[in-house]
């Protein structure tokens, strides 16, 4: 334990690999990349920078001296030059070099981008290990009718594992932004203090080509294709608000998947898992509650409450730059990335162990079913010379009847044996059981589920991600 406040994301619920995205350590080992890349770029158009100053800026590239980052920025109110300072004390053949032309956001924001597409990807491989595993609920359980609801009122059938792919299609519309996302990704660059990259073409004496191919290779040797065309010192704000609105469609659709399984858990059906010496209530023993997806539910309100802060700030940046950003940012953007992946790891963690209890699930189906059976019974009862008018109104009083006994005296649904003891049907109660088969009302249901998961590629071999809950 500790004596400070650790945020619960950090401490709690997200993956270490993470945590370890947006530690302190990936961000700084980051800027010194892109100082080295820097460097290496400016020698190679012809700057006065030698092999040996780019090999020691190489050789401490992740030896990050804290301390000395630490007491400088104390004294300097400015965590960039801080650390060109403390890699300069690791580097004194390189210090002159350090940071040659570039502005604080040349560091920052670039590495913002990077970190925040890292995460991305983490987050895309998640996505594709709780979609595996809805995939194979839903192959499982695709024959098995269940009651769906509309409003939360018992409508027509479903079957368990159809309902599934709903959960798994939500997912799917996220990779697709994930992916668009990914596919247009851009660095900042080396644009300057106002985004006119002034301080290079001085720095090339007034050579607009080296400019151009200097940012070019800062580019390729951070492992990306390309730059924001135009900037002013920052990059565009509105990527942060871009990237963390898929982050709250996925905690929306997370979000979704949790409720559902809270109502399913209540209606005893399907519930999540349920360790050994779990304890579900700290005064009522015998409860289980759904702990997990109520952490998602949670977890997903944050998520989607905190995509208003990018948005907000990307609608209030004043001209070229501002720095009433900075501090939201520092905050929200890592947060949002820890929440989702908390959020991910029980969506992972809940879809590879649920219990799904069918004795239940056909209980409640048989309980509803002869009200959704009346029109195939009356059909039957016409093709045997009834009429179907009067049929239809029998059904009619019969359905009142059988509803106001479940509701106000709690019997059994005897609909099946009223229209049985009817003469004007003309069937017996086995007769109507027949009918009353589940399979027969679930339509489609099979088949989209086969030709649904005949689209999804995604294999056991895939999913390469520890997950613990």
């Amino acid at each position: 334990m500790t004596d400070i406040y650790e945020s619960p994301l950090n401490t709690r619920y997200a993956s270490a690999e993470m945590k370890n995205l947006f530690s302190a350590d990936t961000k700084f080992k980051t800027w010194r990349r892109l100082w080295i890349a820097l460097a290496e770029a400016q020698k190679e158009l012809g700057l006065g920078i030698t092999d040996k100053q780019i090999d020691e800026l190489k050789a401490n590239a992740d030896n990050i001296n804290y301390q000395d980052a630490d007491l400088q920025e104390k004294k300097v109110r400015h965590d960039v030059m801080a650390h060109v300072y403390a890699y300069g004390v690791l580097c004194p053949n390189a210090k002159g070099i350090i940071h040659l032309g570039a502005t604080s956001c040349y560091v920052g924001d670039n590495t913002d981008i990077i970190l925040m597409y890292e995460g991305l990807k983490l987050i895309r491989k998640k996505i594709d290990a709780a979609i595996y595993n809805l995939s194979s609920f839903a192959e499982k359980y695709k024959k098995l009718p269940t009651l769906a609801f509309t409003h939360f009122q018992p409508a027509q059938l479903t079957t368990v594992g159809k309902r599934a792919t709903l959960w798994i299609q939500d997912l799917l519309m996220d990779i697709e932004d994930i992916e668009y996302q990914l596919g247009k990704a851009a660095l900042l660059g080396s644009k300057g203090t106002t985004g006119t990259q002034a301080s290079f073409l001085e720095l090339f004496d007034g050579d607009d080509e080296k400019v151009k191919k200097a940012e070019e290779l800062i580019c390729e040797k951070m492992g990306y294709k390309k730059v924001f065309a135009v900037s002013g010192q920052t990059y565009p704000r509105k990527l942060d608000s871009s990237i963390l609105n898929i982050l709250s469609q996925i905690a929306q659709s997370a979000y979704k998947f949790s409720n559902d399984m809270r109502l399913l858990q209540h209606l005893k059906e399907v519930e999540e898992p349920f360790e050994k010496a779990q304890i579900g209530s700290s005064a009522m023993a015998y409860k289980r509650n759904p702990m997990r997806s109520e952490r998602i539910s949670s977890l997903a309100r944050y998520v989607i409450v905190s995509a208003l802060n990018p948005a907000i700030t990307a609608s209030t940046q004043w001209f070229e730059r501002t720095l009433d950003d900075s501090a939201n940012r520092r905050i929200t953007i890592p947060e949002a990335f820890l929440a989702v992946d908390s959020i991910l790891n029980l969506y992972i963690n809940i879809t590879g162990g649920l219990v799904v209890y069918p004795k239940v699930i056909r209980q409640r189906v048989l309980s509803e079913l002869p009200f959704m059976a009346t029109e195939n019974i009356m059909m039957d009862a016409v093709k045997r010379g009834g009429d179907r008018q009067q049929l239809h109104e029998r059904i009619r009083i019969h359905s009142v009847a059988a509803a106001k006994a479940v509701k106000e005296e709690g019997k059994p649904n005897d609909l099946v044996q009223r229209i049985a003891a009817d003469p004007m049907f003309d069937t017996d109660e086995a007769t109507i059981m027949k009918i009353l088969q589940p399979e027969n009302f679930i339509g489609r249901s099979v088949a989209q589920v086969d030709e649904f998961l005949s689209e999804i590629n995604i294999s056991k071999q895939d999913i390469q991600i520890e997950i613990n809950v």
